[in-house]
């Protein structure tokens, strides 16, 4: 049985080692999923210039990110006016197909009305009706990275998509949440296509920053769904919701549009790809392509040849909400024992969670809670605990600054459940290969007459 715990300020009153990212960081992210948009933080410069150098270690690509400039004046008496003239002059010079507002701290506790602002500047400005507008409310001192990603791709359902009168038979959406890489939904979208199906993602990171060579410089996010696809969503035949944190949007869209929703909690691991694979067979009357059969096999494989090397491992995992109940689903699937699991915020996921010791908390309680344990799965965030406490670190979400690739990683689908599997269990492999080739030095005890345990000379080697 799991133990949940939860740090209330009065027992914990600073985080030494944060694992919590913000919300608009999120609703930044989601934006950059829709072809030629341009995030824009309603809030001071500085809000702006953390979350870019995040994004821009992680994914190592130019990211285009705005933000209103709010100084003490603006903050006490409204930000309108900043808002208006950052969008204005963001249409002006760079002429995006959608404008992605994200709220801040700053704005928030001043407590700015968007949806009010949202219907003044489409009054006063009727000569830019042709560019999308999105605001999001995103308090940074509330929720955090997958909450404020919901809260975009919500405000997008809730601004852009349009009741259809049509059905297109082969179209389906797919809400991708914040813990699947470009690598992932590309995966998604081939599996997709072999079943005879068209997506449409939403948002779509595959096409933004899974690393392209634009000929000349652009300022707005490159390649990714839509406008026009994102208001066509009211056409298709189903929608897939990936993850908890997309529930809200989930239904959102299926009350706009009446496209019924279908719920994954997770993508990782030989029973939930199955249960993708079902589903897609049923939507499109169509049996898995025998690509897809073959990636079953060979997983099935990996699981009777790796499973030896997973058995009672304890492991921690300190992830956002959904990504950390899609690894600890996995692990568990292996024979691994999580022995904590912990989160940056609250989610309904966390009940559902297989782990000793659950814990909304930081990288310093993954410290103490890991000392025993033979490998911790976190972001790069985790690698000085993780070298303190002598327990390898395995990386996993965002940011990971340390590595290449790390936005092309694929952990979903029969390939993808493989390729962590091999990832993982090579870590455990070569400790043990390791170990194996440096033995522990012998220490006598009482009755040895040697220094390596053969019983004085019984072995041949003339010891005395």
């Amino acid at each position: 049985m799991s133990h949940i715990q939860r740090f209330p300020s009065a027992a914990k009153a600073a985080l030494t080692n944060p694992l919590k990212m913000s919300q608009p960081l999120g609703a930044a992210l989601a934006y950059l999923g829709v072809d030629r948009c341009l995030p824009l933080f309603h809030g001071s410069q500085g809000c702006t210039a953390f979350g870019l150098v995040l994004l821009v270690r992680h994914f190592r690509e130019a990211i285009p990110l705005q933000t209103t400039a709010m100084d003490q004046v603006s903050t006490i008496l409204g930000g309108y006016d900043n808002l208006e003239q950052a969008i204005r002059t963001i249409v002006e010079r760079n002429k995006p197909a959608m404008i992605g507002v994200a709220t801040t701290g700053v704005t928030e506790t001043k407590g700015e009305d968007m949806g009010g602002q949202y219907t003044l500047f489409r009054q006063r400005n009727p000569d830019i009706a042709d560019t999308a507008l999105v605001f999001a409310n995103t308090p940074d001192f509330l929720g955090g990275f997958e909450d404020g990603f919901a809260a975009a791709v919500t405000a997008m359902v809730e601004r852009l998509v349009e009741p259809s009168p049509v059905t297109v038979r082969t179209q389906i959406n797919v809400l991708a949440g914040s813990h699947l890489s470009p690598g992932d939904v590309e995966e998604l979208r081939d599996i997709i296509e072999g079943f005879g199906l068209s997506p449409i993602f939403l948002p779509d990171l595959s096409l933004s920053m899974a690393g392209r060579q634009p000929a000349d410089f652009t300022a707005t996010s490159l390649g990714g769904v839509s406008v026009e696809q994102i208001r066509s969503m009211g056409a298709s035949i189903a929608t897939i919701v990936v993850g908890e944190h997309m529930r809200v949007a989930g239904n959102a869209l299926e009350l706009k549009t009446d496209v019924p929703s279908h719920f994954l909690s997770r993508l990782t691991g030989l029973e939930a790809s199955d249960k993708l694979i079902r589903l897609l067979t049923d939507l499109s009357g169509r049996p898995a392509p025998a690509r897809i059969r073959r990636q079953r096999e060979s997983l099935v494989d990996a699981m009777l040849d790796g499973h030896f090397f997973y058995s009672r491992k304890r492991i921690a995992v300190a992830l956002e909400p959904d990504l950390l109940y899609a690894v600890t689903g996995f692990l568990a699937d292996m024979g691994a024992e999580v022995v904590a699991a912990v989160s940056p915020t609250q989610s309904p996921v966390l009940e559902r969670l297989k782990a000793a010791t659950i814990l909304v908390g930081d990288h310093s309680d993954v410290e103490t809670l890991a000392r025993d344990a033979d490998l911790i799965v976190s972001n790069s965030h985790g690698r000085q605990g993780s070298a303190r406490i002598g327990v390898p670190l395995h990386r996993m979400g965002l940011p990971m600054f340390d590595r290449l690739g790390a936005g092309l990683r694929v952990q979903v689908g029969y390939r993808g459940t493989r390729e962590l599997l091999c990832e993982i269990g090579n870590l455990f492999l070569a400790r043990e290969m390791d170990h194996d080739h440096h033995p522990a030095p012998h220490h006598p005890v009482q009755g040895d007459t040697d220094s390596h345990g053969c019983g004085g000379g019984s072995c041949g080697c003339n010891a005395v």
